[in-house]
Parts: C-alpha cells; sequence; structure tokens
C-alpha cells in the first residue's frame, strides 16, 4: 500500500530529526558543550570520576571523552543542521 509507504517514511524522516536535534541537546544538557565541560554540571562530576579512577586524565575512548566530542559537534550545529537538510531531503523524495 502506497499510503503505508508515504507514512513510513514521514516517521523515519520526522525520527531521524528528533534523534539528530535530540540526542545533541540532551547531551548538552548535561554540561558537555562546544565550549568544552560545563563546571558544577553533571558531565564534570562524570569528568572528574572518570579521571581519579584513570590516575589523574580521562582516558580516549572513554564515555566521558565519547559524550564530550558529541557535545562540541553538536555545538557547532553544522553537523546537526547538515544531517537534518539530508534527511528532510531522503524523505521528500519518497513523495
Amino acid at each position: 500500500n502506497n499510503g503505508k509507504a508515504i507514512g513510513a517514511a514521514i516517521g523515519a524522516t520526522v525520527g531521524a530529526g528528533v534523534a539528530l536535534v535530540g540526542i545533541p541537546a540532551a547531551i548538552a544538557a548535561l554540561g558537555f558543550t562546544g565550549a568544552g565541560i560545563a563546571a558544577g554540571s553533571i558531565a564534570a562530576k562524570m569528568m572528574s570520576v572518570a579521571a581519579i579512577a584513570n590516575g589523574g586524565g580521562v582516558a580516549a575512548g572513554s564515555t566521558v571523552a565519547v559524550l564530550q566530542s558529541v557535545g562540541e559537534w553538536g555545538g557547532q550545529g553544522s553537523w546537526a543542521s547538515s544531517a537534518w537538510q539530508g534527511t528532510q531531503a531522503c524523505g521528500l523524495g519518497w513523495l
């Protein structure tokens, strides 16, 4: 049924858009920002625990390091907006 395919395409497009905007926003709310880890935030507490556990530094590839990378990308805004525009274009292609 063509109506179901269009509905699925619209749902996938909206879901991808929410993920591309919502996930970076949630990570930023924890304190992982484009300017670095926000003082007094949950991210700062996570970084402190990770640094203590690792002998004074945050290990590359750790949860804190990955979240900071995502927070930094989200702070730039370019990857999310480009991905969002691509998602919209793909969704419109189905119509």
